[in-house]
């Protein structure tokens, strides 16, 4: 299992909301599903002592672990907390991170907890992410970080970080697809009821988040056109389906989903083909005329640049996962 040990380091005031994702993706026993379950550890620097946490009325989260439980840990999660001055952050916790990169883990943080990866020193040079609320602080705070406030989750060598709230789920998910493969990621996903397919690029906010009424959102006219990705969709035959105008439909999708048509259906085709590559034997060839792509050298094209590897090495890489092929389709 190439990801086996996680721990969470939690500082007070602790983010309920992100440390139950953490705890949901990572701390849940799904062996009867098929899937190793991952060695979850949930530290701080007084292991016993509850903290609090943020808006919640006096309910705390007691770590049982301390920040030693961290080393040797192949994925570590800062759980959001309260941004405060960097000489307000334990030393402790910050060293543990340094050590952990150093070590070679992956770091992961959710929402504010960026913060505490700013002040260890770790987004120094890099490109990050945090919640969009938050962005311009942190962009003072930490100037050599490059942070990007429109996006979802950003990975930038062994240091991820996420934005606000559910674009902790995507970053977690994320984590999951690129070391245990898109089947395992859509199994946890389906069972959290969650699409599995969001990636890091897409926006923090839309213009019109929750649609007024369920029925101009554009779901529907989203799963029916995952469900047919072999077949030739443009903006014009989309739109007509929605019965809107070219313009008002690139407006709305851009609004719903935070992309253009053309880069969704991209990256539905290319979710579809390592879906295949994983749980089938079929040709590259094969795999390219059922997700959409006209040849198997568009596929490849397109999957390098979303994956990093050739469809083959990718095969190599997550084929045969032991669990049920996954779904295909999916909604925004």
């Amino acid at each position: 299992m190439a990801l086996h040990q996680v721990s969470m380091i939690v500082l007070e005031p602790v983010g309920v909301f992100e440390f139950g994702v953490a705890v949901e993706v990572f701390g849940v026993d799904r062996t009867d599903e098929g899937i190793e379950p991952f060695d979850f550890r949930v530290c701080g620097l007084e292991p016993g002592r509850p903290l609090a946490t943020r808006n919640a009325g006096g309910f705390t989260i007691t770590p049982h672990l301390s920040l030693d439980a961290v080393a040797g840990s192949d994925l570590v999660i800062v759980a959001a907390t309260q941004p405060r001055p960097d000489d307000e952050y334990p030393e402790e916790a910050l060293e543990a991170l340094r050590r952990a990169v150093a070590d070679g883990a992956t770091v992961l943080s959710l929402c504010s907890g960026s913060f505490v990866l700013g002040a260890a020193g770790l987004l120094d040079g890099r490109r990050c992410t945090t919640h969009w609320i938050y962005a311009d602080q942190m962009q003072r705070r930490f100037p050599d970080a490059e942070v990007d406030a429109r996006v979802l989750f950003v990975e930038d060598g062994p240091i991820v970080t996420s934005a606000g709230t559910a674009a902790g789920v995507d970053a977690s998910l994320h984590l999951v697809r690129r070391e245990l493969g898109a089947a395992v990621a859509t199994r946890i996903a389906r069972r959290m009821v969650v699409p599995p397919q969001r990636d890091g690029g897409q926006q923090q906010f839309v213009e019109n988040p929750i649609p007024a009424c369920t029925a101009d959102s554009l779901a529907p006219l989203l799963g029916w056109a995952a469900e047919r990705l072999e077949e030739d969709h443009s903006v014009a035959s989309l739109a007509e389906r929605a019965l809107m105008s070219e313009r008002t439909f690139a407006r709305r999708f851009q609004s719903e989903t935070g992309t253009t048509p053309h880069k969704w259906l991209t990256q539905q085709r290319v979710l579809a083909a390592r879906a295949l590559l994983e749980a089938t034997d079929l040709a590259v060839e094969q795999i390219a005329d059922r997700v959409g792509f006209n040849s198997a050298v568009v596929l490849r094209d397109h999957f390098r640049r979303a994956t990093g590897l050739s469809p083959q090495a990718y095969r190599r890489r997550f084929g045969n996962v032991a669990c049920d092929p996954p779904a295909v389709a999916s909604t925004a």
